[in-house]
């Protein structure tokens, strides 16, 4: 009896140390926040779940992380109706792109603006990713504003070659808005932004169908927090195709 009583003992022992290591290693994963909207380029037709509008004849590429869809600087957009940061008092906006070497002077290449219910218009109110095109290397221009109270943060002091691939970003915490390239930041400003309400977005080019981008977009996630840059969205793992 004495014997069977120390086995279990032994046996009990053993499950506590095999549950204290379960619930130690379930709570080191970070959950995927469900208010996370993550939109992949993979697709013409689609994104996000979202049917779009097509503008031109944007199409398919193989990159190195997969499938993204290439915009030819001209005439190429798609059109999404959905505002995927809508409603969002803080916010971090990333994309994965590639700016050709032969675009245009001020491209912009993604755009959100909110729509009024009562007009079906644009609203002022939008953010929006854009480049420009400096001795020929690239900066970003990022920009948001919102019931009369604007931000642009640009700096051409900070050049990027062309013809890479980059992660840019947008992070709005309530009071300042930054922006990144990569996990370098290249601005920030004072900004005082109520949400947005619902509306839509261009892929390409601005929404009113100017200033065309040339080049690829693979990926964009939107987080209606700020994030910081160890936080941000990872470069994915090449799998060895070439744009």
């Amino acid at each position: 009896m004495k014997r069977l009583l120390s086995k279990l003992a032994g046996l009990a022992a053993s499950l506590g140390v095999f549950a204290l290591i379960l619930v130690s290693s379930l709570a080191s994963q970070t959950p995927t926040d469900p208010q996370v909207t993550i939109w992949r380029f993979d697709n013409i037709h689609s994104v996000g779940g979202h049917d779009t509008h097509v503008l031109g004849h944007p199409y398919l590429i193989d990159s190195p992380y997969g499938k993204a869809v290439e915009f030819n600087g001209n005439d190429d957009a798609l059109f999404i109706d959905e505002h995927p940061l809508a409603g969002a008092s803080a916010y971090t906006w990333e994309v994965i792109f590639h700016p050709d070497v032969d675009g245009a002077q001020a491209q912009r290449f993604f755009h959100l603006s909110e729509i009024d219910p009562a007009t079906g218009k644009d609203t002022d109110n939008r953010m929006l990713f854009e480049i420009r095109i400096v001795k020929g290397e690239w900066c970003l221009d990022s920009f948001a504003e919102s019931n009369g109270s604007a931000r642009t943060l640009l700096n051409c002091a900070d050049l990027h070659p062309l013809g890479q691939w980059y992660r840019v970003t947008a992070v709005y915490d309530g009071k300042t808005l930054r922006n990144y390239v990569g996990d370098e930041m290249q601005g920030e400003g004072e900004l005082h932004m109520t949400p947005q309400g619902a509306g839509h977005s261009s892929i390409g080019t601005r929404i009113n169908r100017r200033d065309f981008f040339k080049g690829a977009v693979f990926e964009a996630r939107f987080t209606p927090r700020a994030l910081e840059p160890a936080e941000f969205l990872k470069m994915p793992a090449a799998s060895g195709a070439t744009q």
